[in-house]
């Protein structure tokens, strides 16, 4: 659907619920992907992947980008521009950020010039980061004035920093560090802002050198990961308020505001214990935090430990901020709640694709609060989705939930070991938008683990011209 004229103004559009109604349905999809067999041909790679129905290779990698590096670890994306410049004109969304967590390299991909053959603009060593004592950049996003900004997980010898590089949108120069003051939280992961309440919230994963080699139990202690989502003043780049989440949230991962910048509240999805708590402003302007969704773990047998918990590493909101879709890698389930009642999410669709509790598997569930039987292994087209569900992206009009299902190379080996022989295939879920519910979409699958790369580790996926977790929109008074 064409934008009326008094939407057409700078990059992106004017707000939530316009791209909700006027954005273009999805024909590309830019998917980044990590190589677990590297070698001299072998690396990690963005891939575009065709998803027109009217189009000849629909389901197909139609372009594979590789950064030529060894140890990158490609993981999360964003972009150069997006929603919050839309009152720049002159400003393009044509360049997609991926900040490779292994290597702390930054590749500039320009995707204007041939959105279906993306080239490399920019190559940002990891050295230029390592001048700040920087290391393990994450999350990227757009800055209102053109700047990108991207957290930082790490120092330079892999303990634990929370930092945020800033970036020049033109030049694409690292211009240095974001933050002011003494105090500094602990950890970093992910990050959101909402100028419109002078607030910028950042979530906590733990110490680079620990999760990168994989999991162990003993990383839960809360000097190796973290509990806590922190408060920035935006203006003044300062730490304002920690709050503790405690035991049920360990390690609170993906973060997001509500999408209508004029609401002072989001979720965030805590990963270990798979729990999702609300945090929203109070009367006083101070910040508050309540569990709001507690995914119950399953008492198992030939799991290493008696229960098996969901482990939540995803979530996202929907551009009208009426449901919350979230996975959970380990049971193998991705979820759908209503939210319009903000504090009491309402569960409206729940599928399982894969997991470690399936029914054929080594792991028998002897108690289960939600499920009468250990669901079965899910095929489409042949094909078994290896893994549990874990990045999740959803299109603008909210009708198509893409699920693809690496987490972190190391985590991949270590739990899904056929994953990683066999390679991610992405899937897609239909959405009810007006009742809620969700269905799999049986004639969609894109297979990650044919082609000349061998098979690859799909991850975080991004569209041409934004989404609900790349673009961040501005109130106006």
């Amino acid at each position: 659907m064409e934008k009326p004229s008094s939407v057409k103004c700078g990059p992106g559009y004017a707000s939530p619920l316009d791209a909700m109604k006027y954005g273009s349905k999805e024909k590309l999809l830019y998917v980044v992907c990590i190589n677990p067999n590297e070698g001299d041909d072998k690396t990690d790679l963005l891939a575009t992947v065709d998803v027109d129905p009217e189009s000849s290779t629909y389901c197909q990698i139609i372009h594979r980008l590789r950064t030529g590096n060894k140890g990158d670890e490609l993981h999360h994306s964003g972009w150069n521009i997006c929603s919050s410049c839309h009152n720049c004109h002159g400003l393009v969304r044509d360049k997609l950020i991926l900040p490779a967590i292994g290597s702390d390299r930054i590749y500039v991909v320009d995707v204007g010039k041939n959105p279906r053959k993306p080239e490399f603009y920019k190559v940002i060593e990891g050295k230029e980061l390592r001048k700040y004592n920087c290391s393990t950049p994450h999350t990227a996003h757009c800055l209102p004035n053109g700047e990108i900004m991207i957290s930082v997980l790490g120092d330079n010898v892999g303990n634990s920093k929370s930092d945020f590089i800033v970036i020049d949108a033109e030049t694409f120069k690292v211009k240095g560090t974001w933050m002011n003051g003494k105090q500094s939280p602990y950890f970093n992961y992910d990050f959101w802002y909402q100028p419109y309440f002078d607030v910028m919230v950042s979530s906590e994963w733990g110490a680079p050198k620990l999760f990168k080699r994989g999991f162990d139990f003993s990383d839960t202690a809360p000097d190796r990961y973290g509990r806590s989502i922190n408060f920035f003043s935006w203006t003044k780049k300062e730490l304002i308020q920690s709050i503790n989440l405690g035991e049920e949230g360990i390690a609170p991962l993906e973060i997001r505001f509500l999408h209508n910048p004029k609401e002072p509240q989001g979720y965030v999805g805590c990963a270990i214990d798979a729990n999702i708590y609300r945090f929203y402003q109070k009367e006083d302007g101070t910040w508050a935090a309540h569990k709001v969704v507690d995914v119950p773990a399953k008492k198992v047998t030939g799991w290493v430990a008696p229960y098996i918990q969901g482990l939540i590493s995803d979530i996202l909101i929907s551009l009208d901020d009426k449901y919350l879709y979230f996975n959970n890698w380990l049971h193998g389930d991705v979820r759908q709640y209503d939210i319009t009642d903000r504090a009491h999410p309402k569960l409206t669709g729940q599928l399982f694709l894969g997991g470690k509790i399936l029914s054929d598997s080594t792991i028998k569930v002897i108690e289960d609060k939600e499920l009468e039987r250990q669901p079965d292994p899910v095929y489409v087209k042949g094909k078994r989705f290896e893994g549990g569900p874990q990045m999740i992206q959803l299109s603008l009009d909210g009708k198509r939930l893409y699920v693809t299902s690496s987490l972190l190379s190391p985590w991949d080996r270590q739990f899904y070991p056929d994953l990683v022989k066999k390679g991610t295939i992405m899937l897609k879920i239909d959405i009810d938008t007006e009742n809620g519910g969700m269905k799999l979409d049986e004639n969609f699958l894109v297979d990650f683990g044919e082609g000349p790369d061998g098979p690859l580790l799909a991850h975080e996926i991004r569209y041409p011209g934004g989404d609900c977790t790349s673009d961040i929109w501005l109130a106006e008074d």
